[in-house]
């Protein structure tokens, strides 16, 4: 599996894992115990068996020309009813343009993975994994009542056979918020 993923500014990085921390503290499932070196907050646009010929150079021009782009985090939800814990993306008229740009350029990829894909795509930056039945009330309260904002400055895909990353740009100079 190959993914897209977008990277936060500093500052947004440092609020959302200051909620996975939080949410440790708390004795809640938490993303902080997470220690393998490629785990770090990130929005997927897309996720697929392998990448097309060619694909990687386009992803990596289109998200150069995209970013940074400002984000607003919505509220913590559990996706799917049980599973992760998450703080929603605010979906801007770019981000939904980048991410439908991503899957145009992936359109001849194997094995996209369907909550990725335009008209099914929840944006969001996962908090816990298999929340399950832990106590969502707490978990909300705990991660923040203030969602931060900031922007994604960076994009990167993750291979999960090799469990490592590979950048498709560098960090943009500036947050953008």
């Amino acid at each position: 599996m190959r993914t897209v993923e977008l990277l936060c500014s500093p500052e947004l990085e440092a609020a959302v894992r200051a909620a996975w921390d939080r949410l440790a503290a708390a004795g809640l499932p938490s993303l902080a115990r997470n220690t393998h070196p490629t785990n770090r907050p990130h929005l997927t646009l897309a996720s697929v068996e392998e990448f097309p010929s060619g694909a990687e150079q386009r992803l990596a021009d289109l998200c150069d020309a995209a970013l940074p782009l400002p984000v607003r985090l919505g509220r913590v939800a559990v996706l799917d009813g049980s599973a992760p814990l998450v703080w929603l993306v605010r979906p801007t008229p770019q981000l939904v343009a980048l991410h439908g740009a991503v899957w145009d350029v992936l359109a001849e990829a194997s094995g996209g993975h369907s909550w990725h894909q335009p008209g099914r795509w929840v944006p969001h930056l996962s908090l816990a994994l298999r929340f399950g039945a832990a106590d969502r009330r707490r978990a909300r309260a705990v991660a923040g009542a203030h969602p931060p904002a900031g922007a994604f400055v960076a994009a990167r895909s993750y291979d999960a056979d090799t469990r490592t990353v590979s950048e498709l740009t560098a960090a943009c100079p500036r947050s953008g918020g």
